[in-house]
């Protein structure tokens, strides 16, 4: 892990109020040993699915041409969306996929970077892919350019101390960037300015919630450490 760490650089975002989140990016070799530890997981699947279907008789192929589009398919976005960015090959790797803004991916950024796959695939083994993450200074593949998504290390993410007793709450709404590093900056904050201050900052972003003072300061938080991948 550590010599191709060698070949990753590291990206920073930052937010409105000055703070720099910063995370290293995973190169091509740990992603491919990702993959392929997806590919033997699906392979597992794919043979029971087969094994089942031969009872089933002309009934048990249609099903099993159904559910494997849809393993081939979806099920890096299912564990994508419910599991942290992460499918068991990418955890095993010690990776995950966030945003580029590194908030948590949502459905249609995972959608969309795991329907593309095709193009990457071309011309063959993927290809377009790895020329594609050659060339850029994030190592995106073209999903990823599309969907405007990240393959970063676990460990890399940023440590940030939040409240336990903060509910996390899952926007109501699309929020744009800066409102999303606006929210994510007041939450990481909260512990070293007064409360009088965070109110007031809640206040600059309280047309969000809809509420004002100190319930649209929980709210905002409450949004915040959804954001940073508390569930």
């Amino acid at each position: 892990m550590q010599t191709s760490r060698l070949l990753d650089n590291h990206c920073s975002v930052e937010t409105p109020e000055g703070i720099d989140f910063v995370q290293t990016m995973a190169g091509p070799v740990p992603r491919i040993l990702a993959y392929l530890i997806d590919f033997g997981w699906r392979g597992l699947v794919y043979v029971v699915l087969a094994i089942i279907s031969e009872f089933l008789g002309g009934l048990g192929t249609g099903l099993f041409l159904i559910f494997t589009f849809l393993l081939e398919w979806f099920y890096p976005v299912f564990f994508e969306v419910f599991k942290g960015g992460q499918t068991p090959g990418k955890k095993s790797m010690g990776l995950r996929v966030v945003n580029e803004d590194f908030t948590p991916i949502g459905w249609s950024a995972s959608v969309i970077r795991n329907l593309l796959r095709a193009a990457d695939f071309l011309p063959l083994f993927y290809v377009a892919g790895l020329v594609s993450m050659a060339l850029t200074g994030r190592f995106q593949r073209l999903g990823d350019l599309a969907a405007g998504s990240l393959v970063v290390y676990v460990d890399s993410q940023p440590s940030f101390k939040i409240d336990d007793t903060i509910k996390p709450i899952m926007p109501q709404q699309a929020l744009t960037r800066e409102e999303r590093q606006g929210i994510i900056s007041l939450t990481v904050r909260s512990g070293s300015i007064s409360q009088s201050r965070q109110e007031e900052l809640a206040g600059l972003l309280a047309p969000l919630t809809g509420e004002h003072g100190g319930a649209s300061l929980k709210h905002l938080k409450g949004m915040g450490a959804w954001l940073l991948g508390r569930k």
